[in-house]
């Protein structure tokens, strides 16, 4: 069974001021972001079904034209294809899951 430890795996830029930790199994993709305050993540989509998951901070999304403030203990699903987009309103950690795995992660 793999063991990670967050802070030893590479880091990724995502967007400017979204950098991640991934971890890939065979069936999902967990991406551990850093969110810088202010930081937006521009519209985009992909075939992936997302969960977001606020750990520390605030999160505003807008997924399929609704717009969300999401705060630690906090949980947005999106199904694949949905058009999102962001902005850390303060400096914030998110968990993402992805299913299936996102292969365009892997590197």
């Amino acid at each position: 069974m793999p063991f990670y430890a967050l802070d030893a795996l590479p880091s990724r830029d995502l967007f400017p001021g979204f950098t991640a930790r991934l971890v890939h199994t065979p069936f999902v993709t967990q991406s551990f972001v850093q969110c810088e305050a202010g930081a937006s993540f521009p519209e985009h989509q992909h075939p992936h079904e997302q969960t977001v998951i606020v750990l520390e901070g605030e999160l505003e999304l807008t997924a399929g034209g609704e717009t969300v403030r999401l705060t630690p203990g906090t949980v947005y699903a999106i199904p694949g294809h949905v058009p999102h987009s962001g902005r850390a309103v303060v400096a914030s950690r998110v968990l993402d899951v992805f299913s299936p795995v996102r292969e365009d992660l892997r590197s």
